[in-house]
């Protein structure tokens, strides 16, 4: 078991350097917050009207004299009442941007294939089209993530009502083409913008079914007019002579420089099945991402539970005198193994598990194709050994 974790040992450092830059994001340390730069949060009113002790205080934000809280949330969110719609809110919207940002740099890197193999006719057949069509329809999502980040405004929604919903607007997209009500308004010609994009992204389907497998055809329709052809496993030309004899050339021996031809309907099949599971799999791929958000909301609230229902248990119990300190270091011990088994261990392996099918279905299915030269992966013990260079 300890030889797994040693050979692990990178992904274990890259997981916990990445777990304290998420915690330094969402601003949570066992379940509290890092009040570094303070709050740009105040009370309204004065302290003398304040409610009794217990009751939820209204607050407002002080960007005249604080600008907003430079790294992860504000910490005054720990002490809200509504923190979870709000965290859940921002860790959904996060995990989409990762997951989008994750599956565009995946069919990105597609592009390198369709050069290496010289497919250069694929790139605009079908890189191309992947890319219009992921990037109008959750690339815009991701934009207007960001643009309700930054231009929704709490006078906004005192104004309007209410922000507008990103799930309302991306379905009103398709089923109220052309047209955006005024509660799902974020700025002025969305519905010119939004329609430009649904016609791009519709386009973007027959382009990526029927324009490759219409090329091949056309390809073979042409060299079978100019005389080649396959004759007893061998690739053959038919040309005539000076004297106007017709003789017949031999190319290349079967599996040397020509591959065995596809049929044509199996083209167009295998392209099909390419083109839906690609736009069913953009939706499907960016639904899985949300188990980022599951996973984190499922952590926060661990960690919180072990924190009020252990730790903080202990901290409270002033009337034992001496005894207090035996009986802190007791829960503490109980809180520490509870946290190192559950939160680090295995969650640690929930976590990554979870990234692990990220990686290998979201992520690889939109670049891997599993052809060409068997991955052997980097390995010192292989060098040291002398093993084999290829």
């Amino acid at each position: 078991m300890f030889g797994t974790f040693y050979n692990g040992r990178y992904i274990i450092l890259l997981m916990g350097a990445f777990s304290m830059y998420t915690g330094l994001i969402y601003n949570d340390c066992f379940s509290k917050s890092f009040n570094i730069f303070g709050s740009s949060w105040h009370v309204n009113g004065d302290p003398n009207t304040w409610p009794e002790t217990g009751k939820a205080l209204d607050l407002d934000r002080d960007f005249d004299h604080h600008d907003p809280y430079p790294l992860g949330i504000d910490p005054i969110w720990q002490l809200a009442t509504n923190k979870l719609t709000f965290t859940n809110s921002f860790k959904m919207k996060l995990s989409v941007v990762l997951g989008v940002g994750q599956m565009m740099f995946g069919v990105v890197l597609g592009i390198f294939n369709y050069l290496y193999f010289k497919k250069k006719t694929d790139i605009f057949t079908v890189w191309l089209p992947q890319i219009l069509f992921l990037g109008c329809i959750f690339g815009y999502l991701v934009v207007m993530i960001f643009f309700k980040w930054s231009m929704v405004t709490s006078s906004f929604l005192h104004e309007e009502g209410g922000a507008p919903s990103l799930l309302i607007t991306l379905i009103n997209m398709f089923l109220s083409f052309g047209s955006v009500t005024k509660e799902n308004l974020f700025y002025d010609g969305q519905a010119g913008i939004q329609s430009v994009l649904v016609v791009v992204a519709v386009l973007c389907v027959p382009c990526m079914l029927l324009i490759k497998p219409i090329l091949i055809y056309r390809e073979r329709k042409r060299r079978s007019a100019s005389g080649y052809g396959e004759f007893g496993g061998e690739v053959v030309s038919a040309t005539v002579n000076d004297d106007g004899e017709q003789q017949v050339v031999s190319r290349s021996e079967p599996g040397e420089d020509e591959e065995e031809e596809t049929s044509m309907g199996d083209i167009f099949v295998l392209q099909a099945i390419h083109t839906i599971e690609f736009c069913l799999g953009c939706i499907s791929n960016t639904a899985s991402y949300l188990r980022l958000w599951a996973l984190s909301l499922a952590h926060a609230e661990l960690s919180e539970v072990l924190w009020n229902m252990m730790f903080q248990k202990g901290l409270k119990m002033n009337n034992l005198g001496a005894g207090q300190g035996f009986v802190i270091f007791a829960v503490f011990a109980v809180w520490a193994v509870l946290t190192i088994c559950i939160l680090l261990i295995m969650e640690g392996l929930s976590a990554f598990l979870h990234a692990l099918r990220l990686h290998w279905v979201e992520f690889q299915n939109k670049f891997y194709e599993g052809n060409g030269y068997k991955f052997l992966p980097f390995s010192f013990k292989a060098i040291l050994e002398g093993g084999d260079d290829e």
